[in-house]
């Protein structure tokens, strides 16, 4: 029985190492944005956020698109955080400086529904450094 109990310890981490060697690498990518977001103060797995909800969250961004909606220019990118992805619109915009696939983003604003999907509309937000090690 005790034998058990000590090799506990190395068979984790052997599992965890099977794991990560025999993981796709979007799963190991959203497990690191997982960990990173969740080191964020006060954000919110997308996951985890409900329709009409003041969220704060933390992701990388996927995709950015300029579609319009109405007749009205909107820039729409997908934030994803390892859990969930997002969408997130700024609308009566063309561009937005620093705005662009793969950048770190923290996003704050009420979360709602639109096509199925959850939808940030003209967030508050604030760029994170590229680089992993950065400031």
């Amino acid at each position: 029985m005790s034998g058990d109990i000590s090799s506990g310890q190395p068979q984790g981490r052997f599992r965890r190492m099977l794991s990560r060697l025999t993981s796709s690498a979007e799963e190991l990518n959203a497990e690191d944005l997982r960990q990173e977001s969740a080191a964020e103060s006060g954000c919110t797995p997308i996951a985890g956020c409900s329709d009409r909800q003041l969220v704060t969250v933390a992701g990388t961004l996927r995709t950015v698109t300029l579609r319009p909606r109405a007749g009205v220019p909107a820039l729409e990118a997908e934030l994803f955080d390892g859990t969930e992805a997002l969408e997130v619109v700024w609308l009566g915009r063309r561009s937005i400086a620093g705005i662009e696939p793969g950048r770190r983003l923290v996003a704050s604003g009420r979360i709602s529904h639109a096509r199925g999907r959850r939808v940030l509309f003209n967030p508050r937000y604030e760029l994170r450094p590229v680089g992993h090690g950065s400031e």
